[in-house]
């Protein structure tokens, strides 16, 4: 019919992933891959180093800001995570979770939260038994396929390169918080 808009699937899709993330109470984020860009740094004394990107630390501490909760889930245990969320105010930190599904239910539970009402950030096969439930599943930029394939959206940047904040401001933005945030800066 002449005349009537018919949206792309693109718009609708865009649209949909905005409807989620209008939702979220609680974001996860898995550490090696997105939250570092997956390298391990290993000294002579077995010591693990990690580096992670201030501006997503920053972005991190914006979305709490907003009321919405971070947490963490990852499969390796390091010093350097627990002293890095304890530096940006992370309350929730999973560390050594071979089974990553079972933390899930655990502070899906202690949350009192739905799957619709979260959001998880993975880039690899161990983040798909969260990334298939969640209410809006991201992958980085640089995830492996089946990451990227289940995934309701992708970041442009790559983990441990900005990805964190991408995200951070993709769901301030859609939740009407991120204007807010940027102007106290101004």
């Amino acid at each position: 019919m002449e005349g009537c808009f018919n949206p792309s699937a693109e718009t609708v899709g865009m649209q949909d992933i905005l409807g989620r993330a209008r939702q979220v109470r609680l974001v996860i984020f898995d550490v090696d891959g997105v939250l570092t860009d997956g390298s391990l740094f290993l000294g002579d004394d077995g010591q693990e180093y990690k580096a992670f990107h201030s501006r997503d630390g920053h972005g991190m501490k914006m979305l709490q800001r907003t009321g919405v909760t971070l947490a963490i889930i990852t499969g390796r245990t390091s010093e350097v995570v627990r002293t890095r969320m304890e530096h940006l105010g992370i309350p929730h930190v999973y560390q050594g979770q071979h089974d990553k599904l079972q933390a899930y239910r655990e502070l899906k539970e202690i949350l009192h939260l739905s799957d619709e009402q979260i959001a998880y950030v993975g880039d690899d096969v161990v983040d798909l038994p969260i990334m298939r439930r969640v209410g809006l599943s991201i992958a980085v930029a640089d995830a492996h396929p089946l990451a990227r394939h289940h995934s309701h959206w992708q970041t442009h940047s790559p983990g441990g390169r900005g990805a964190a904040r991408e995200v951070c401001e993709f769901i301030m933005e859609a939740q009407d918080a991120l204007d807010g945030m940027i102007e106290l800066y101004l």
